[in-house]
């Protein structure tokens, strides 16, 4: 899942929910949806956001479209990048152990200097060697690329996520540092 915001407030200070993107497993886009933000919208932040006045104009409700993207979520392990950011925007949760952050995966972090996060634009180059976000973001390509990210890693990934304790978490991160060159 992806999701981009636009500024509400004065001189777009506030981030307001514009679109929502979530991909399956393969990266087919599944969902893709415009919101129409509560507030007037101030910046629409283009640059970065892809977003433009003629693409909220249809856009849904605020409501409705929350209410789509958790009732696709529930139950589902969720995938994305910097999550706190999406679901803060969606004004939702998501149960912790359902959650798989390209931005806090252990390995990924390497790539940041250890304890840092690491952009999806550089591991998208650094682990997949693809260039993206070089204007204009899209949330369907940042939403595949995330997805590609967990799948390429998910058996280490999902041992991570397992009870067994902080040792066995620590072979598995050597062993995917390893495999996916980032040692």
């Amino acid at each position: 899942m992806d999701c981009e915001m636009v500024g509400t407030g004065h001189r777009g200070s506030k981030s307001a929910l514009a679109r929502v993107s979530i991909v399956n497993q393969f990266g087919k886009c599944v969902y893709d949806k415009f919101v129409k933000p509560k507030e007037r919208v101030t910046d629409y932040r283009t640059f970065v956001s892809g977003i433009r006045p003629r693409d909220l104009m249809n856009g849904e409700s605020f409501k409705s479209v929350q209410k789509e993207v958790a009732d696709i979520l529930k139950g589902r392990i969720l995938v994305g990048h910097a999550l706190q950011n999406d679901m803060k925007a969606l004004q939702m949760t998501h149960p912790k152990n359902m959650i798989r952050d390209t931005s806090n995966f252990p390995p990924f972090k390497s790539l940041a200097g250890g304890n840092n996060t690491p952009s999806l634009k550089k591991l998208a180059a650094g682990v997949l060697h693809l260039q993206i976000q070089k204007g204009e973001h899209c949330s369907i390509q940042d939403a595949q690329v995330a997805m590609r990210l967990y799948t390429l890693h998910k058996k280490e990934w999902e041992a991570f996520c397992r009870p067994g304790g902080a040792k066995a978490r620590e072979v598995q991160l050597q062993r995917s540092q390893q495999h996916s060159g980032l040692m």
